[in-house]
């Protein structure tokens, strides 16, 4: 008879080394300005040219490198996969007409923002229609504690997630240290959003809300950078702004499946034990 394998005796941990090398090659090419030779690629990763040479020909056979005379550079491949991931690509797909309408109404930039390790990334942005205006870059990866989109992505999480949150930023940026962080944080929480003048750009005004999932977590931020042109008459307050976007974010949540009207009111699964019944004496 054959032996049913226990789960419990499996290794917690499964090593593959030949994969660990293709990724770091990935990496270092995605942060690397420009293309690196073979010699430049293991010099960096600590390795020989022996060890990377059949990942570095099998990444390019995958297209995700490509070759340009003796040097390799990261393709678009990534990129373009990442575009095709469900959730994201929804919300791009729902967030761009409703964005679109925000920057024409309120004259000013707008984007969306996710978290990812300690950061967020800039993943849609649409231009104020205006002649003039700020905005942030496509892909950009901005901080998380002392930005209002930031602390919106914290505020909209369970206690768990956001301190795990927390201690990834704090990781990354350990000057960003915040006393009453939680405090700060939960009253967001309670307001919906956060509006505040920005600590990161001189003159700036933030306004930043969440779209939010069913269970009302922030699966992203959507933001506007508030520039007041002086030279406009008919220019919109910070209150037009917060008004609009606010109508923008609930449009965006009720279409991600979230309602930002709807408390949470649903108490948290226990997941200890049940207690057995104790079992009465008979008597004799």
């Amino acid at each position: 008879m054959a032996r049913t394998k226990n789960p419990n005796s499996e290794p917690k941990e499964y090593a593959a080394p030949a994969l660990d090398k293709g990724l770091d090659i990935v990496e270092l090419l995605c942060r690397a300005e420009a293309p690196l030779t073979p010699k430049q690629i293991a010099a960096e990763l600590g390795r020989t040219v022996g060890e990377l040479y059949r990942m570095i020909a099998s990444l390019a056979a995958r297209n995700y490198i490509a070759q340009v005379g003796d040097s390799y550079y990261i393709t678009t491949k990534l990129f373009e996969l990442a575009q095709i991931n469900p959730p994201t690509h929804r919300l791009l797909l729902e967030a761009r007409p409703i964005m679109q309408k925000l920057a024409s109404d309120i004259e000013q930039s707008c984007h969306l923002t996710v978290y990812g390790q300690g950061r967020q990334i800039v993943i849609a942005k649409i231009e104020s229609p205006s002649s003039m205006g700020y905005s942030i870059r496509l892909g950009s990866e901005l901080d998380v504690i002392v930005s209002v989109s930031g602390r919106v992505l914290l505020a909209f999480q369970d206690d768990a997630t956001r301190s795990l949150m927390i201690e990834e930023a704090l990781r990354r940026r350990p000057d960003h240290i915040v006393s009453n962080l939680d405090k700060k944080l939960d009253s967001i929480r309670t307001k919906g959003f956060e509006s505040a003048v920005s600590t990161q750009i001189r003159g700036m005004h933030a306004i930043s809300f969440p779209i939010l999932d069913s269970q009302r977590h922030a699966i992203a931020a959507i933001s506007v950078p508030y520039a007041d042109r002086i030279d406009l008459v008919d220019r919109r307050t910070i209150e037009d702004v917060e008004k609009a976007l606010g109508l923008a974010a609930k449009a965006l949540c009720l279409r991600m499946g979230g309602d930002p009207d709807t408390p949470h009111t649903q108490p948290p699964i226990d997941f200890s034990p049940t207690p057995a019944p104790r079992s009465r004496r008979t008597q004799k």
